[in-house]
């Protein structure tokens, strides 16, 4: 089992904690929205604009959108400029977009929003960089535990609803893209000096053209790949970027009770973004375990565990009313599951498509963004339809089920063919 260890002597250490900070900074600001939902709802209420159910999942699933697509043009930048410059080029787009939002503050208006939030997906396609620049300097065996490290950047979410409603809380919502463009500044610039791409002695450049792009997407496999991601990357992001608005809808009461003895008066709003961050935390934490796993047992395998564990979770909280404690210990299993399958998923693309890692992790992961962007608009018709989320929740459990029926559908010829000569395990 390739772990952790068998990184010693192998490919270039700063650049791959590099590409886990940028891709976790990126993550953090790209999902800002989410745990900043009621802070600015009400923000924009007292400007006299009340947001409904379906503008408040536009707004939340706009940065999702826009990352998703933008993985496109990020892994053409990676292909034809390299992954730094690329890096570089969308994170000064990304600190361009905070300071914006920062300096507009309460005067800011819906549509001003959705202007932020369009570029604010510039950091979701990150994604398309940062995993690519760690994968170059690595063998293929040692592709998922090193993309699973790079993709644990996703714990900037976890950040994002441990520390945004308090930040908001004390100095008001729009200081928290304050702190944002500080962080991402922080990080360009140290980006900037300790990443390297990797040298042609350790990967072979091999700029595409537009009619590459073509090529892959009739290869069936692009799509199944993209299939299986848009579950388990758009369902961690898409329930992480919902979270909060999930659990305020939901369980408020409950939050309002919780540590009433301790705190005075306490903030359902900071409380509700500890629980969401304890759920989104198992996700992100866990992605290099599935690669890892992955790399064990195959990437199918531990495909149809992961996917068998959110279809059965996922029906369970919507068929069934769980008290508080149930529903955020199965909400953190469902996250937890979703990880690792992002770990999983990702220790298959490179041993499929090596030679064009770059545009592959752009298609790939404008799949998972567009999963996300589904999912957040599913939950918010759902909710808006029936004033409730078990529609919605059935809804991806059968998408899921859906997906565990591909692989079983896929898994003979990608053994029989590419998956013979891969060097790891499929």
């Amino acid at each position: 089992m390739a772990g952790f260890k068998d990184l010693k002597g192998e490919g270039h250490a700063p650049t791959l904690f590099m590409a886990f900070l940028y891709f976790d900074i990126s993550f953090m600001v790209w999902t800002m929205l989410g745990p900043l939902s009621t802070e600015i709802t009400e923000a924009l209420a007292l400007g006299g604009h009340i947001m409904t159910a379906g503008e408040k999942a536009t707004l939340l699933s706009l940065p999702i959108l826009s990352g998703a697509i933008l993985r496109i043009v990020l892994g053409f930048g990676v292909d034809k400029l390299g992954p730094k410059m690329t890096a570089l080029m969308a994170q000064s787009v990304v600190i361009a977009s905070l300071l914006t939002a920062y300096f507009m503050g309460e005067h800011i208006t819906y549509n001003a929003l959705l202007l932020v939030a369009l570029g604010l997906g510039f950091a979701g396609a990150s994604f398309a960089v940062a995993l690519p620049q760690a994968g170059q300097w690595y063998p293929p065996k040692l592709q998922g535990v090193v993309l699973g490290i790079a993709g644990a950047g996703n714990i900037g979410v976890v950040i994002d609803f441990l520390f945004a409603p308090k930040i908001a809380e004390l100095w008001g919502w729009d200081a928290v893209f304050l702190v944002g463009a500080v962080m991402a500044i922080v990080t360009f610039v140290a980006y900037a000096f300790i990443a390297k791409d990797a040298p042609e002695s350790v990967y072979q450049a091999n700029p595409k053209k537009l009619k590459d792009y073509g090529k892959l997407l009739k290869d069936k496999d692009t799509w199944w790949f993209a299939l299986f991601y848009a579950i388990s990357f758009g369902g961690f992001v898409g329930f992480a970027g919902y979270m909060k608005v999930y659990l305020m809808n939901t369980y408020q009461v409950d939050m309002a009770a919780f540590g009433v003895d301790v705190l005075n008066e306490p903030n359902v709003k900071v409380i509700a973004g500890y629980f969401g961050a304890l759920c989104i935390f198992a996700g992100a934490v866990l992605r290099p375990v599935g690669g890892a796993i992955a790399d064990k047992m195959g990437g199918i395998k531990s495909l149809y565990i992961f996917y068998g564990m959110v279809a059965l979770l996922v029906t369970v909280s919507a068929l069934v009313t769980l008290p508080f404690y149930v529903a955020i210990l199965v909400l953190f299993l469902i996250m937890a599951n979703l990880g690792m399958a992002n770990g999983a998923v990702f220790q298959l693309v490179p041993q499929r498509f090596g030679k064009d890692i770059g545009i592959m992790t752009g298609i790939v992961g404008c799949a998972g963004g567009l999963g996300g962007t589904a999912l957040i608009q599913t939950l918010g018709w759902s909710k808006g339809a029936f004033d409730g989320y078990t529609a919605g929740f059935l809804i991806f459990a059968g998408v899921v089920l859906v997906a565990i029926a591909g692989i079983s559908f896929v898994k003979t010829r990608w053994r029989t063919t590419w998956g013979a000569a891969a060097g790891g395990r499929i």
